[in-house]
């Protein structure tokens, strides 16, 4: 033990630090120790005092503190969208409401403001990471780097053109250009994007399959999200989605299968032996019908499961607490099994295992010496959530994100109390109304 306490950067003493890692442990009365932005110590809070000094202690006396929430699956912008055209269909949704708004009013500005936004809403709920998907990518990099939040920023590749890009080499080439830019930012990784089977031709995904070997990036891609989708692909392709891209090459550790609502049982096997992940978004599929996905199934397969939200405009929040309450309980009702996903898995899916599917895993993803100090306090002492018998319980059954009270990226405070310490929540609302009443005006 040092003759004199270590100076540190900050000090954050919980009534319970949840790790994560190792699975199901909760450390009762503990501390973590950040230096230069990364987990330094996790200890018992009586031995701080002698081991660590700072001028920066934060006492959380009735919080739990856990590791930043990670949204394995977003369209960030696309808040600016919320509740826009509620209650129908997927493709009814996509065909006659989303892509004609996209269409005329997608663009740098759009993309930039609807990200800050939904960073302000993530951040406020806890989440430290998230997955995006949309077009004019490096605009949603650069509004994730003004929050200081971190993002995997998604290549989008997509069969048709848009303001953004012309055609499928357009889209690769702006994403990689994009990627090649901003490469050297701690705060991004980046994924390559197809849309989804539907809206990519195999010559392209045999494009994205080289192009996500040679930058060693993940492939995040909507798949098996509806049976109309499966019908299509054995119509078009005398395939199911999942086999032609077995067929294409693009079945692999890099693999981020967002939805995989509808899968058979050798399906589950291929996604398992070939490394793949699955990013579950509960509250979209079952908003848009989609059906429920068989998540117990997919884990007892050996498959890693992620949680995401999808897009505001879908579901319609980027509330992460949300997800996880919803998917242990649809995954109880679905299989008649109360003991399937417990609160500990669930909040796996949350962090940790979202964190693997993108790769980040030895960064974020658990409160764990050497790890980035991504960090998410929640005040279990609120009168609605008293008494507290079992925080990681509380954590997915009873806590929702209105009980987030501080949030960390990085080691920095982006949240204290509540409130956001790096945007400007009028500034936020004043452009949200500005694109409602674009959109207004351009006609639904």
């Amino acid at each position: 033990m040092p003759e004199h306490p270590q100076a540190v950067d900050c000090i954050i003493d919980a009534r319970w630090v949840i790790p994560v890692d190792p699975a199901a442990t909760v450390l009762d009365h503990h501390s973590v120790i950040v230096i230069r932005g990364c987990i330094a110590d996790v200890l018992p809070t009586e031995q701080v005092r002698s081991r660590y000094q700072t001028k920066q202690h934060v006492a959380l006396a009735g919080h739990a503190l856990i590791p930043g929430l990670v949204n394995l699956h977003t369209h960030a912008a696309m808040t600016l969208m919320r509740g826009l055209a509620d209650d129908r269909a997927l493709m009814d949704w996509l065909n006659k409401h989303i892509w004609p708004v996209e269409t005329r009013l997608v663009s740098h500005e759009f993309v930039y403001d609807g990200t800050l936004l939904a960073c302000a809403e993530m951040l406020r709920g806890g989440v430290t990471c998230f997955n995006d998907m949309y077009f004019f990518p490096e605009s949603a990099a650069q509004a994730a780097l003004h929050a200081h939040m971190r993002a995997a920023i998604g290549m989008i590749v997509i069969e048709f053109p848009s303001p953004y890009a012309t055609d499928t080499m357009d889209y690769l080439d702006k994403g990689i250009a994009m990627r090649d830019r901003l490469r050297e930012e701690p705060l991004l990784s980046f994924c390559i994007a197809p849309h989804a089977p539907f809206t990519v031709s195999d010559a392209a995904f045999e494009r994205v399959a080289v192009y996500a070997g040679e930058l060693d990036v993940p492939v995040h891609i909507h798949l098996h999200e509806t049976a109309d989708e499966i019908r299509d692909s054995l119509a078009t392709h005398k395939l199911r989605p999942i086999r032609r891209l077995q067929k294409l090459g693009l079945l692999g550790p890099g693999l981020i299968a967002v939805h995989a609502v509808h899968l058979d049982e050798d399906e589950i096997a291929l996604l398992s032996e070939q490394g793949c992940h699955v990013a579950h978004c509960p509250s979209s599929n079952l908003k848009l019908a989609s059906g429920i996905a068989p998540v117990a199934q997919l884990r007892r397969g050996g498959v890693n499961v992620g949680l995401g939200t999808d897009g505001a405009a879908s579901n319609n929040r980027l509330d992460i607490f949300s997800e996880m309450r919803l998917a242990a309980l649809l995954a109880k009702g679905a299989g008649g099994d109360p003991t399937v996903l417990p609160a500990h898995t669930v909040l796996e899916m949350a962090t940790l295992n979202a964190a693997r599917a993108l790769g980040l895993e030895a960064r974020i993803g658990s409160l764990t010496r050497g790890k980035c100090a991504d960090m998410t306090a929640v005040n279990l002492a609120a009168p609605e959530l008293s008494p507290c018998y079992d925080p990681l319980s509380h954590l997915v059954y009873a806590a929702g994100r209105e009980h987030v009270s501080h949030v960390w990226v990085n080691g920095e405070l982006l949240v204290r109390d509540g409130r956001l310490t790096q945007l400007d929540a009028q500034e936020l609302a004043t452009k949200a109304s500005y694109w409602k009443e674009k959109i207004k005006s351009q006609g639904k």
